[in-house]
C-alpha cells in the first residue's frame, strides 16, 4: 500500500482537473461560496508562481475597486485561518484595492492534493514563467513521487513538454535568472542547453540578451560556443624538492634553471644566451669532478 506523502492524485485526477478548470474559469458550475475576511487568509507557501507583475496586479485591483472579485478564491481551512490554493493574484490585488472581504470556495485537500491544484491553476490560466512551472513540476514529482508520464496526463501536457520543462532547471543560475526575468524565452533556453559547458551558456545566455538575438540565431551560435570549451585538466602540483633545486642552481650558474617533469619524465633545463655562457657552465660543472671522470671525445 502506497505512503501516504506518496499518494499521487489524491481524490482523483477527473476531480482535480475539474477544480482547476472551475478556478480558471472554464467550468460554471455551482459551486458553494462564502464571505470570509481578507485578514483571515494567508497565501500558499507552496505556491508555483512567485512573480506578480506589477503592473497588471495594479490593473486588476482597478477592476476590483469598480466591480468586485468576481471570481472566489479556492482555500482550504487551517489553524491560522484560510490557506490559499488558487487565487493568489486576486488576493494580492484586493489587498492592494483595499477590500476587506472576498468570496471564497473551501475545500478539503491534502498537501499534494493542494500542490496540484495550484500548479494546474496557474498552467490553466498561462501565469506561470517556465522556470516556475518547471520548479512546480519538480516540486510535484519529490512531494508525490509520481511519474513524469503520471504528472504529463496530471496536467495534460506531453511526457515531452514536461521533460523539456524540467531540463531548465539543469541550467546554470545565472540563465535561470534571465529567463525568469522573461529576458530570455524557453525556446532561448533550450537552444543553450545544446552547449555542454557551464560557463559557455552563460556567455551565450548573456550575448542573447545583450544583442536582442532570435531563438534560430541562438540555435545556430550554439554549436560555436561549443568548441574549445573542455576543460582542461589541473597542472600537476610541482614538488617543493623541485623548487629548492631550481633555486640552488640558479644561484650555482648564475642563469634561469627549471627542474620539472614533463610527459612522464623528471628533467633539469638550464638557460644560456651564447657559447660564452655554455663555457661558463660547463666549467662550473666539470670543476667538481675529477680528471678520470671527463672524457674529452675531440
Amino acid at each position: 500500500m502506497p505512503s501516504p506523502k506518496k499518494k499521487a492524485l489524491g481524490r482523483g485526477l477527473g476531480s482535480l482537473i475539474q477544480e482547476a478548470q472551475t478556478e480558471a474559469g472554464s467550468n460554471q458550475q455551482d459551486r458553494q461560496e462564502t464571505m470570509v475576511s481578507i485578514e483571515d487568509i494567508h497565501p500558499n507557501p507552496h505556491q508555483p508562481r512567485t512573480h506578480f507583475n506589477e503592473t497588471e496586479l495594479e490593473e486588476l485591483s482597478e477592476s476590483i475597486r469598480s466591480h468586485g472579485v468576481l471570481q472566489p478564491l479556492l482555500v482550504r481551512k487551517d489553524d491560522k485561518g484560510y490557506e490559499i490554493i488558487a487565487g493568489e493574484r486576486r488576493y494580492q490585488a484586493s489587498k492592494i484595492a483595499g477590500v476587506t472581504e472576498v468570496p471564497v470556495v473551501v475545500r478539503e485537500v491534502d498537501d499534494n492534493e493542494m500542490l496540484e491544484l495550484a500548479l494546474i491553476e496557474n498552467l490553466q490560466r498561462s501565469d506561470l514563467n517556465p522556470i516556475e512551472e518547471a520548479k512546480g513540476y519538480r516540486k510535484l514529482i519529490q512531494a508525490t513521487g509520481m511519474t513524469q508520464e503520471a504528472l504529463s496526463k496530471a496536467v495534460s501536457k506531453s511526457r515531452s513538454a514536461i521533460t523539456n520543462s524540467l531540463r531548465l532547471l539543469d541550467l546554470p543560475q545565472r540563465v535561470q535568472d534571465l529567463l525568469f526575468e522573461g529576458k530570455l524565452t524557453a525556446g532561448h533556453a533550450r537552444a543553450i542547453l545544446a552547449v555542454p559547458y557551464e560557463e559557455a551558456r552563460i556567455k551565450l545566455a548573456e550575448k542573447v540578451v545583450a544583442e536582442g538575438l532570435s531563438v534560430r540565431a541562438t540555435e545556430n551560435l550554439a554549436p560555436l560556443f561549443s568548441v574549445g570549451d573542455t576543460p582542461k585538466a589541473p597542472r600537476p602540483v610541482t614538488p617543493q624538492s623541485f623548487k629548492k633545486a631550481a633555486r640552488m642552481l640558479r644561484q650555482v650558474f648564475n642563469t634561469n634553471v627549471k627542474v620539472k617533469s614533463s610527459r612522464g619524465k623528471n628533467k633539469i633545463e638550464i638557460e644560456f644566451k651564447d657559447e660564452d655562457e655554455l663555457a661558463n657552465i660547463m666549467n662550473r660543472v666539470l670543476s667538481d669532478m675529477k680528471p678520470s671522470e671527463v672524457e674529452d671525445e675531440e
